[in-house]
């Protein structure tokens, strides 16, 4: 193949070290054998660093094996317009490939035609005016997902108690046919002690590492989980230490929580109330930390939004809801609890009218106007004997959820047949 205009490809190549296929391509373009400019990456930070530099790369040439290769490496090469071929040699499936979003497999011992066949069918030429196409991304396209529902809050108001009753109500429905999990993506994860977890693993680290270069199957994904029988629902243990989000990638991440609902039909997962992200404070390492709470909380079926009653903790469960709303959460998907609310109804009422007053004044009307109240009770013994929640929490939690998610089941627009179209009807064109 020759080149016109000066126009060549600009490879990225990531390797480990002593890769023969790394030299012969670095050779090839030296000797333009190949009409290419081949760029020698020694680590995929260097890969990130150059695709966000702003200059125009064709591909990303990466071995498998080497060190920093995920899906979040290829996500970033799909957000420069970057096709990414991918020297597999048999290490990756050809459905791992395609999950990927890799455009290419070649095998260690490639020739140049067959690089440059990779390249002509995946990739441009620098120096044409229009942008190189982007890589599919539709890995997380699934033809059936299970419900999400997000339960989160401020500390102490109990919101790992709200998830695991609210996995509970819904776990022992029998609609369900028992697969519910209880997940806990919060980043001081406590699912584990309350519990009484005698296994430090596998859990939310291992799931997310898993799905970094593949996709397991729902089995697989099961296999992560611990069953809770007494309470008809299965559990996914979360960080170990609270600084353990750094090695939670954030497409691996993302993938991770696809593949929960692709092997339950309903996942509660427990969550932080942090969302924000750099738009709303300017720090990417914040919006990095919170990227767990953020994806679960923009996918949720049903988000739940947990304060308690009083004071502080309306003004707090008002914050949280608006904090949702600004980081792209839909507000008609938000759900407010009130939990340990007052036995008088008067204060219930009380308390009600403030957070809609609250939420009113920043613009925020939620479908249900009404929070659901939940009353005090006793859950320490619930926990430490591991029985089960009472009805007086579980029963308003699930017909909260279940009215919501047939509210809007009800409002989503429904497709409508085709209409016949008259000869004529639509008008003629004016003469000229």
């Amino acid at each position: 193949m020759s080149s016109s205009g000066g126009e060549r490809y600009v490879l990225l190549g990531l390797a480990p070290a002593r890769s023969q296929w790394f030299d012969a391509v670095a050779q090839w373009a030296m000797s333009a054998t190949i009409p290419a400019e081949f760029v020698k990456c020694i680590s995929a930070e260097e890969v990130r660093a150059r695709l966000a530099s702003g200059r125009a790369h064709s591909a990303v040439v990466v071995d498998a094996l080497a060190a920093g290769f995920d899906r979040d490496l290829v996500d970033i090469a799909a957000r420069s317009h970057v096709a990414v071929l991918v020297v597999a040699n048999g290490r990756l499936g050809l459905a791992s490939s395609e999950d990927l979003g890799v455009a290419a497999e070649l095998r260690s011992d490639f020739s140049p035609s067959e690089l440059l066949d990779a390249l002509e069918a995946h990739c441009r030429t620098v120096g044409r005016a229009d942008g190189l196409p982007p890589v599919a991304d539709d890995w997380t396209q699934s033809l059936w997902f299970g419900q999400l529902i997000a339960v989160c809050g401020p500390g102490g108001t109990g919101v790992s108690t709200v998830a695991a009753a609210t996995a509970q109500a819904l776990g022992t429905d029998a609609r369900y046919g028992g697969q519910v999990l209880l997940a806990d993506f919060a980043l001081r994860a406590e699912q584990a002690m309350l519990h009484d977890s005698s296994q430090l693993g596998p859990g939310l680290q291992e799931l997310v590492e898993c799905h970094r270069l593949g996709r397991p199957d729902p089995d697989e994904v099961r296999a992560l989980t611990f069953d809770y029988p007494r309470r008809g629902y299965r559990l996914l243990l979360g960080l170990r230490q609270p600084e353990g989000w750094v090695a939670l990638r954030p497409r691996a991440t993302d993938a991770a929580i696809a593949g929960l609902r692709r092997s339950f039909q309903v996942v509660v997962s427990d969550v932080t109330g942090d969302v924000e992200g750099e738009k709303e404070c300017g720090s990417a390492d914040v919006e990095d930390r919170n990227h767990l709470a953020r994806s679960a909380t923009r996918q949720a079926t049903v988000t739940i939004a947990v304060g308690t009653a009083g004071l502080k903790g309306v003004h707090s469960l008002a914050g949280l809801v608006r904090r949702l709303v600004r980081s792209g959460v839909d507000q008609q998907r938000i759900l407010a609890v009130l939990n340990r609310s007052p036995r008088h109804p008067a204060a219930r009422a009380s308390s009600a009218r403030a957070l809609a007053e609250l939420l009113a004044a920043a613009g925020v009307e939620l479908t249900f106007a009404a929070p659901v109240t939940l009353p005090e009770r006793n859950v320490e013994e619930v926990f430490r004997y591991g029985t089960s929640f009472p009805e007086a929490i579980t029963r308003p939690l699930s017909h909260a959820v279940e009215s919501l998610v047939g509210r809007l089941a009800d409002s989503a627009p429904q497709p409508t047949a085709p209409q016949r179209i008259e000869p004529g009807s639509l008008g003629t064109l004016a003469e000229g």
